[in-house]
Order: C-alpha cells, then sequence, then structure tokens
C-alpha cells in the first residue's frame, strides 16, 4: 500500500513552512490540498509557496487550473491520485498539505464520484423550484428518488439536495451509491497531523497574515485577474478575501470594510476549518504553541515518521 503524509490544520496557523522543512528533510514532495491555489493567478490572497520554495521541495497541483474553470473534489481526487502515484513511483513520500478538508477527506478515504457533470440550467431550475416552494418540497422530491440520500441530507442543505437531484436527473442514478461505491479500507497507508494553536494566537496571527498580503499586492493582484477578463461571479473569485476586494472594486463597499471582512470572514473560515478537523477520525493533533520553533515541530513528526514509515532523514 502506498504511503500518504497529510499536514492539515486551519488557515494561518503556519502549515506551508513546517511542511518544507519537513519536506526537505525526509525526502518528500507536496501535494497542495488548497482549492484555491490549483487557480493561476491567485497567489497573493492564497499564500502560494513562492518560487524559491518550490525549487528546493517540489510542489504538485499548483497553477493547473484557468480561473474560468469549476475545479471540483471530484478533480482533485483525480489529480491528486496520480501526483500521488508519480511520487512513491520514484521513491518519495507524498505529503498532501493543506487546509480544504473536504479535499485530504476525498483522497485518504478514496470517496467515489459520480460521473455527473454539472448542468447549470438544470441547477438553476431548481434553484427557482426551491425559491417557490423551499428546500423541504425538493428534500420531499429527493425522498421519492432517493431515500438514503434524502435521509443523509439536512432538509435545509439547498446545495447538497440539488446536487443529489441533479446527479439523478442526469444519470438515472442515485447519488447515494457514492456511498456504496467507496471502499470500506483505507486506500493508503496514511499519517495525518493537524497543526493548531491557542484561538488568540491563531486570530493574531491571521490579522497579521491579511495586512501582510494586502502590503504585498493583494488588490493589485485582484485588479490584473478582473482587467485579464475573469468574471467577478467566477468560482475561484468567489474564494475568501478575492471577493471582498471585488465588492470594494465594484464600489458596494469601502476598502476598509473590505479589510475587517476578509479578516473576520477568515477568522470565521478558521473556526470551520477546526471544528470539520475535530470530526476527522486518526488526526495527531500538534499543538504548535508548546514548541519553540518549527525546527522542534519538524523533529517531532521526522521521529514519529522514522519509527512508523522506517524513514531516514537527510
Amino acid at each position: 500500500m502506498q504511503k500518504l503524509l497529510v499536514i492539515t490544520g486551519p488557515t494561518a496557523v503556519g502549515k506551508s513552512k513546517i511542511a518544507l522543512e519537513l519536506a526537505a528533510g525526509i525526502n518528500a514532495e507536496i501535494i497542495s490540498a488548497d482549492s484555491v491555489q490549483v487557480y493561476r493567478g491567485f497567489d497573493i490572497g492564497t499564500a502560494k509557496p513562492t518560487p524559491a520554495e518550490r525549487s528546493r521541495v517540489r510542489h504538485h497541483l499548483l497553477d493547473i487550473v484557468d480561473p474560468s474553470e469549476n475545479y471540483t473534489v471530484a478533480d482533485f481526487q483525480k489529480d491528486a491520485f496520480a501526483a500521488i502515484r508519480d511520487i512513491s513511483g520514484r521513491g518519495k513520500l507524498p505529503m498532501l498539505v493543506g487546509g480544504t478538508g473536504l479535499y485530504i477527506r476525498a483522497v485518504v478515504r478514496g470517496f467515489a464520484f459520480s460521473p455527473a457533470a454539472e448542468d447549470e440550467k438544470l441547477r438553476r431550475k431548481l434553484y427557482n423550484e426551491a425559491k417557490l416552494l423551499g428546500p423541504q418540497a425538493l428534500h420531499e422530491k429527493l425522498s421519492a428518488v432517493d431515500p438514503l440520500a434524502a435521509q443523509n441530507i439536512h432538509p435545509n442543505d439547498l446545495r447538497r439536495i440539488i446536487r443529489a437531484l441533479e446527479v439523478h436527473e442526469l444519470t438515472r442514478r442515485p447519488i447515494s451509491e457514492q456511498v456504496q461505491q467507496t471502499p470500506a479500507k483505507p486506500v493508503f497507508d496514511t499519517v495525518q497531523f493537524c497543526l493548531t494553536r491557542p484561538r488568540k494566537q491563531l486570530y493574531e496571527r491571521i490579522e497579521k497574515r491579511v495586512e501582510k498580503m494586502l502590503a504585498d499586492g493583494f488588490l493589485t493582484e485582484v485588479r490584473k485577474l478582473l482587467a485579464q477578463g475573469i468574471s467577478p461571479r467566477a468560482k475561484a473569485m468567489q474564494s475568501l478575501g478575492y471577493r471582498q476586494l471585488v465588492s470594494y472594486l465594484e464600489g458596494k463597499i469601502t476598502l476598509a470594510e473590505a479589510v475587517e471582512l476578509i479578516k473576520r470572514d477568515t477568522r470565521r473560515f478558521a473556526k470551520r476549518q477546526l471544528t470539520w478537523f475535530r470530526r476527522e477520525p486518526d488526526l495527531i493533533w500538534i499543538d504548535l504553541d508548546k514548541y519553540d520553533n518549527n525546527f522542534a515541530v519538524t523533529e517531532k513528526i521526522s521521529t514519529f515518521l522514522a519509527g512508523y514509515y522506517q524513514i531516514k532523514k537527510n
């Protein structure tokens, strides 16, 4: 079974620097598990690894998608599986690094995904139906065609209800088959670490990170993307930070309001991430506040891996 190391945690916790040091020391390559870093041109606002960092350790799944495209978790799983095979085939350890919990879960658990593509016309029709009749009406419709899915989807979770109805309409098969087709056993020999910090410290780091992004030219980056013809409504442009700056550029809010919204929404995002990670089994939690520096953290992880995987440090 192929080995897989996961380094995750909330935004701004310090994953990237620790993962970089660790990868350099254990002959590993990094697979980005970030739903926005896949897009070309989305650099400053995603804290994408620098060219120098990429030259030190090889990174995968960065800058692979045009911003106008709708990249999905199923796309990511396929690309991540290919990267894991490639890295393992060259005798190196694949490291999945990032904070997009669903992406990590899809890879680690090997979720089966429906082959049905998205149908915007059908989706708009279902959304309009929900506006007219309410989400409950669509949930009842789902119960009639896929009772197992309806049982596992909350009646107010309109996005998932519509996706389940969309899959059934396009394939005439229930989306619940995905669960039945997902492997019962792990698909990789996986070790997962979740990095964390005390909330006050994490929130202070978020504030400083947002300010640094703006100082580094985040607003200029957004202006450039819009000038290239990227729609303000594109999925990538709806990402955290980008959508707030777009609202400023459209004259809907002031720059000061946009900055405060980015900070507030990033704090809320970090809180949601931690809630997600707490539900995940098999995570080894590391409180970074208990270590003097990143070297001490990488030593702890590499020592564990030396025993688990028999990996020798460089």
